[in-house]
């Protein structure tokens, strides 16, 4: 790997890293990635070419371990990249088709700039005759015009002159193929392929998606220099243009393709093929579309860049890069959420989980209208999640653990252990905590950007559906003296049962109570503030009266929340499962981050012991600043002090295998905010999680999304202690060692462009010139300073 300040890259060709090179080196606008792939190779073992749309999913039934279930796929997309080419020389037999492969491959390189989104491909080969070919890939996904991505390849000869015969293809015979452990599941999403020429000659491919049926059509545009003609040959899945180019030392040829990609769901309406066409056609040539591409990106890094210098600021660049990628102001304009694996693999099927829960801190500060978009997705998914909760006997909304296109549940009823071959149950469903996330979520949005107007309308709407269905599942124990949430599954995910027991999930799982009283207290807190003629218009529409908000206060303040041995417990009888043989284990195995698949494969399982796959009481203290859990717990009836809170810390941390990429990120929060001895190790492990693939193979299926948002937001909220709200911004900075110094802009009270700056014991707020009223900050001391427009204020930490 080569990395500088804004480069990303690799200097020899590995075939057992192709796979995390395509993912880390995609390129995409927030409506549409390509993998970073070599375009003269298919889809195999090695190679996975991939292009995904936001949104863009299929449903389809498959048969496994005796039964159909079905699953819905983000779908891969026709692959528009292909260039195939071999050399034809005076004064020798053609030569083979040539690809990173070849044996006459002598040098690759591999370039990600991460300040234009440019990905180049150096290929250099040299055959046994001593003839060489010098190939160039740059390849682009415009970020000014989200329908249109280019490539360029440039090819140069080096003792011997003839003709490079090159094959621009639109390659629409493409599966969803990239994730092993998915193969038994049907992976063909696309039908009814149609593909042919305009009489401009830019090549066309349509074809739709099964479930919900979604047209698609793409068009490419392939010019020559020098010009040549083009042998056109088309089958129902691909167009092929062959052209033979005239080269000789000295003189490179280039081969240009321009993709315009349409669907049936963009807006307004029309024919996707024949604005496919058009748009491709009427696309600027390469350097210009480069030159506007890089104006647009130049634009959102002035927005969205964090600052730090060193390694870790290298790989955090690369982190705001890919979230930017999969989520830019063009998501706004989309039906779309926060895939959980990017736009970048077909892992996870490309589902919407809880991850926005880690991305929205990082958006609310640099992209606020991106984050209202993506809580919008799940406004408009509120009718199912309310049809959801219904099905299950229950009131109010419950949000899917993975969601996709429709807002239905997409979780699957079977998952498999690659270790044992075994298909097993899976109840991962029973994660009713989704709900509280996309609660916190709509309230956070509410208190970084001030906007009121969304917290009163669908904000409102969704808050007050899911306390509602808090409120239902809550049932009163008279021996508590409190009430229970029964037959739930935590963040942990390991623990879907009791030992023995017949039925999925467990009791009073200590974060999904915690979080459930705190929507229900946000839940009361916003009708309180509600315009009175907004509350009677949602008392009405959604029949609340004053016995179900009674109901709600009291539930708030006696959810039962379960300790043992002075710490809190991860759920009820937590305490009392048997210790792991940890360090059995590691000797045993090296690499437990999944123990549950290990445990399985022994026969064993997972819920017989104290382990933990990634923190879950943990998160609370993730999630809620310290004074705000202590109101919290006290609001339920718990003093929790400092050490308490230690020592739950240390507790949960000793039994936790960190099986997510959001473990490591979790505690290393945690650890920073507390100023742990060990904070880095748990941070470093997530700056590492995807660029080191310490998942094992696991990146090559898609990027962590919601981890690397939440290395950047750990720098700007964790770090700085910055919480962005009504009063203003508040601070209060940790020192952390290996990152001493840093700074980030963010967007506050209407103003963009607020700079932040960091250093060690000294802090800074800038803010640019505006009409807009000052800045309040409030400091650690209580002293509240006001920043005017204009004006840069330094303070002594």
């Amino acid at each position: 790997m080569v990395s500088t300040g804004w480069t990303w890259g690799y200097d020899r060709y590995e075939p057992e890293r192709e796979r995390l090179v395509e993912s880390l080196c995609a390129l995409g606008n927030g409506r549409f990635v390509t993998r970073g792939s070599a375009p003269e190779c298919p889809a195999g073992p090695v190679h996975y070419p991939g292009t995904y749309l936001a949104g863009c999913y299929d449903r389809r039934g498959s048969a496994v371990a005796g039964r159909t279930v079905t699953n819905e796929d983000m779908v891969n997309l026709p692959n528009w990249t292909v260039v195939r080419y071999r050399c034809l020389p005076d004064d020798g037999p053609p030569g083979d088709w040539l690809t990173p492969d070849s044996p006459d491959l002598r040098h690759h390189h591999v370039r990600l700039d991460l300040r234009t989104g440019t990905l180049t491909r150096q290929l250099f080969f040299r055959d046994a005759e001593g003839r060489s070919l010098r190939v160039v890939h740059t390849r682009i996904v415009h970020m000014g015009d989200p329908y249109l991505a280019a490539q360029r390849s440039t090819f140069r000869a080096y003792g011997w002159r003839g003709t490079i015969e090159v094959e621009s293809v639109l390659d629409g015979a493409v599966t969803n193929a990239g994730v092993d452990r998915y193969r038994n599941l049907e992976g063909r999403h696309l039908t009814g392929h149609r593909s042919g020429f305009d009489p401009g000659g830019t090549a066309w491919l349509t074809c739709r998606t099964h479930d919900p049926g979604t047209r698609l059509a793409l068009a490419v545009r392939t010019v020559t220099t020098p010009p040549a003609p083009a042998a056109r040959t088309a089958t129902p899945t691909a167009p092929v243009q062959t052209y033979r180019l005239p080269v000789a030392p000295r003189h490179a040829v280039s081969l240009v393709k321009t993709l315009a990609l349409r669907t049936s769901a963009d807006r307004p309406a029309g024919d996707p093929r024949a604005e496919a066409c058009a748009a491709a056609a009427g696309a600027s040539a390469f350097p210009r579309l480069l030159a506007t591409h890089k104006a647009a990106w130049r634009r959102l890094w002035e927005q969205g860049e964090l600052h730090v210098p060193g390694e870790a600021g290298r790989i955090l660049r690369l982190h705001v890069f890919h979230v930017l990628q999969t989520l830019s102001p063009h998501t706004a304009d989309l039906d779309a959420g926060v895939p959980a694996r990017g736009l970048h693999g077909e892992a996870y099927r490309g589902h919407v989980f809880w991850d926005e829960l880690f991305v929205l801190p990082y958006l609310n500060l640099h992209f606020p209208e991106v984050a209202k978009a993506l809580l919008m997705y799940r406004h408009r998914r509120l009718p199912a999640a309310r049809t959801a909760a219904r099905d299950i006997g229950a009131t109010g909304a419950v949000y899917p653990w993975q969601s996709a296109g429709s807002g239905r549940e997409e979780t699957q009823e079977l998952h498999l252990n690659p270790r044992s071959g075994r298909w097993l149950p899976d109840h991962s469903r029973l994660q009713r905590h989704v709900g509280s996330a996309v609660a916190h979520d709509v309230w956070r949005y509410a208190q970084t950007t001030g906007d009121r107007a969304f917290l009163h309308s669908a904000g409102a709407e969704i808050l007050l559906e899911v306390a509602r269905y808090w409120a239902g599942a809550a049932r009163y124990d008279p021996d508590l003296r409190g009430y229970r949430i029964r037959g739930v599954v935590g963040p942990d995910e390991y623990h879907d049962a009791y030992p023995g027991a017949a039925a999925p999930g467990v009791d009073d799982n200590a974060y999904t109570n915690a979080t459930a009283a705190w929507v229900l207290a946000r839940g009361l807190d916003l009708l309180a503030e509600l315009p009175a003629a907004r509350r009677a218009e949602l008392a009405d529409q959604l029949s609340l009266d004053g016995e179900e908000l009674t109901r709600w206060e009291d539930v708030s303040r006696h959810l039962y929340i379960p300790f043992h041995h002075g710490v809190i417990s991860q759920f009820e009888g937590y305490g009392s499962l048997e210790e792991l043989d940890w360090d059995g284990y590691r000797a045993r195995y090296g690499d437990i981050r999944r123990l549950d698949r290990i445990l399985e494969a022994e026969g064993d399982s997972v819920n017989r012991y104290q382990a933990t796959k990634q923190a879950d009481t943990l998160m609370l203290g993730y999630l809620f600043r310290p004074r705000e859990l202590r109101e919290l717990f006290a609001r339920l009836g718990h003093p929790l002090d400092d050490d308490t809170w230690r020592a739950t810390e240390a507790y949960h941390l000793r039994r936790t295998s960190h099986g997510s990429t959001l473990s490591s990120l979790v505690h290393g929060w945690l650890r920073t905010r507390t100023m742990g001895a060990d904070a880095w190790r748990y941070c470093e492990e997530a700056l590492l999680g995807d660029v080191a693939d310490l998942q094992g193979g696991t990146t090559g299926e898609g990027i962590h999304l919601g981890a690397m948002a939440g290395t950047v937001d750990l720098v700007e909220r964790g770090i700085t202690g910055l919480e962005a709200g009504p009063e203003g911004l508040r601070v209060q900075p940790v020192p952390l060692a290996q990152i001493p110094r840093f700074s980030f802009t963010i967007c506050f009270q209407g103003h963009r462009g607020v700079r932040v700056r960091v250093l060690p014991g000294r802090l800074a707020v800038r803010v640019p010139e505006s009409p807009r009223g000052p800045v309040p900050v409030l400091l650690p001391d209580g002293r509240k300073v006001c920043v005017a427009p204009g004006e840069e204020r330094w303070f002594l930490l």
